[in-house]
């Protein structure tokens, strides 16, 4: 019996999903990917805890996917398990808590927040990853991040226990997180925000994504801000100064709106992407002697 077969007859839930040689280009906001040996979608806890398991007794390799908008994977694919937790995406409010399983979005969860007439999220409603995701690598936009609003997460080890930790145990720090390294796989997390005033609270979400829709290219697919911000630089204006923007390789191009965007301009390919990559590492670094480090997570063979 194939593994496939081994983690459907394993499944609890007949809404559970599981794949072979799904392209991940439908899973990743650049819209680049080659397939999935195995794309798993769990429905319920019960079987992403299943699917662990008999990926750690077969000794096959998972990996966790969120929305997939910090992602760039290989043209080749990626061997081994892809683990969607799109299905795990319960949201809702209780006093001044809003509690958002790994998959939901966290624009819903944003303006969940708004219904409520609470602040604190504003920032994260034009931030197109999902609540897991945004944990995992402490998202953040405009002055706030994830760790400003969260109170706790429950995770799952890859033992399958499930563990509530507050948000002090998480390290999160400048797109970082103890997460990976752990090995936890994040369930839900809960923010702690504030009443505020639903009028104010509405203002500042459309401030925002006027400024994204203003600065950022929003028309064409990307993995969002593609390299981390160096101490004491912008990484975007680093390359434009180095006279790079609207640099193209392939379908692949330094965005003209936001030159810290790479963007699928025009059916670009991974290795398009990567070319693009380091062409802008080294020329930064020949100008302006600053290392720029890639934000983006990169799976696959490259």
């Amino acid at each position: 019996m194939n593994l496939e077969q081994i983690i459907k007859d394993a499944f609890v839930s007949k809404q559970s999903v599981c794949m072979p040689m799904e392209p991940m280009s439908r899973h990743t906001s650049f819209r680049i990917g080659g397939p999935a040996e195995l794309f798993v979608c769990p429905a319920v806890e019960e079987d992403l805890a299943e699917v662990l398991r008999i990926c750690r007794e077969s000794r096959v390799l998972w990996r966790i996917l969120g929305n997939g908008s910090n992602l760039l994977v290989s043209d080749k694919g990626c061997e081994g398990v892809v683990i969607s937790t799109e299905q795990l995406s319960g949201l809702g409010v209780n006093g001044n808590l809003l509690r958002a399983g790994a998959g939901q979005l966290l624009g819903r969860a944003a303006h969940l927040a708004l219904e409520h007439s609470l602040t604190g999220m504003e920032f994260a409603a034009g931030i197109p990853g999902s609540a897991g995701g945004a944990l995992v690598m402490n998202a953040g936009a405009y002055g706030s991040e994830m760790k400003d609003i969260l109170k706790s997460a429950r995770v799952m080890t890859g033992e399958g226990r499930i563990l509530d930790l507050p948000a002090g145990d998480l390290e999160l720090g400048y797109r970082t997180s103890c997460i990976p390294s752990r090995g936890y796989i994040v369930l839900e997390a809960v923010y702690e925000l504030r009443p505020g005033d639903r009028g104010a609270i509405e203002g500042r979400m459309r401030e925002l994504a006027a400024r994204r829709r203003e600065k950022q290219p929003l028309e064409y697919p990307s993995a969002g801000s593609t390299f981390k911000r160096p101490q004491g630089y912008f990484a975007g204006k680093l390359i434009e100064d180095a006279g790079l923007r609207g640099y193209q390789v392939g379908g692949a191009q330094v965005s003209e709106k936001h030159c810290g965007f790479v963007i699928n301009k025009d059916h670009a390919t991974a290795g398009h992407v990567m070319e693009l990559c380091s062409h802008i590492r080294k020329t930064v670094k020949e100008i302006s002697g600053v290392e720029l480090e890639m934000e983006v997570k990169r799976w696959g063979e490259f």
